[in-house]
């Protein structure tokens, strides 16, 4: 299925690795161009830049920014737009999580977790919709939250899935806000995902986790990221305001 999105410039933060980087090459495959944006791992993010032009024939940069913070925001829309040209699609993607239970939890922990994960999410939608609006254009974003927004976590990650619960009600008041101008915003709850961060985890005890998906597996990051591109694309143009679960049975939502 063609998902018509040649020419089209996407932006998917935290995109260097894990799922960030399957769903930049997976936009890439639909003849989309892309910023991939990272804050700690430029080598990462350039292989990948490289890796996306060298296989799909597609325009694609890395940008350098921190998304809790308002100017480097701003900064980064402006070097994809001279590079790439005005952004089309914003993929949320980057994000913090902080793992002690809450009674142990620092405040400067909490902090970090709001600032990168709603903090974030607000300031790219923000610029996003700015910047649309002034085009007179439709365009699409997708944040990425998780099956925990809606069954919390048993391991201390409180602050995580309170932020990731707050972006659930962020898209839907934010698609109700842009839905005079076409501007389709959606979210996904992804479930268990083999990435690089908790790969060493998972190859010690595979049953452990597997068991905890009704589906009797952890997702690929590939899995993800295909619904991830079909909501970027027209084929969603009567979706927005939705949360899509992609937990496989962990969150039957």
């Amino acid at each position: 299925m063609d998902l018509h999105l040649k020419n089209r410039v996407a932006l998917v933060t935290g995109g260097a690795s894990g799922l960030g980087k399957a769903i930049a090459v997976a936009l890439a495959e639909e003849g989309a161009g892309i910023a991939v944006n990272y804050r700690s791992k430029k080598s990462e993010a350039d292989a990948l830049a490289e890796q996306i032009q060298r296989q799909y024939g597609v325009p694609a940069m890395v940008v350098y920014a921190d998304v809790a913070g308002e100017s480097e925001v701003r900064t980064m829309f402006e070097t994809v737009e001279k590079t790439l040209g005005p952004v089309d699609i914003a993929v949320n993607n980057a994000a913090y999580c902080a793992n002690p239970e809450c009674a142990e939890l620092t405040l400067e922990e909490f902090r970090k977790c709001v600032d990168i994960n709603l903090q974030g999410t607000f300031l790219v939608c923000r610029e996003t919709v700015q910047r649309l609006r002034a085009r007179k254009v439709p365009g699409n974003i997708v944040n990425v939250s998780s099956q925990a927004a809606l069954r919390g976590s048993q391991s201390g990650k409180t602050a995580y899935d309170m932020t990731k619960a707050g972006m659930l009600g962020f898209t839907r008041s934010l698609a109700l806000e842009t839905a005079k101008d076409n501007i389709l915003v959606n979210a996904v709850l992804p479930g268990l995902m083999y990435t690089e961060i908790i790969a060493k985890f998972i190859d010690t005890d595979p049953e452990k986790f597997n068991k905890r998906s009704p589906l009797g597996r952890i997702a690929k990051t590939e899995e993800i990221a295909q619904v991830v591109a079909f909501l970027c694309s027209d084929r969603a143009s009567y979706m927005t305001g939705t949360s899509v679960d992609i937990s496989g049975g962990m969150a039957l939502h």
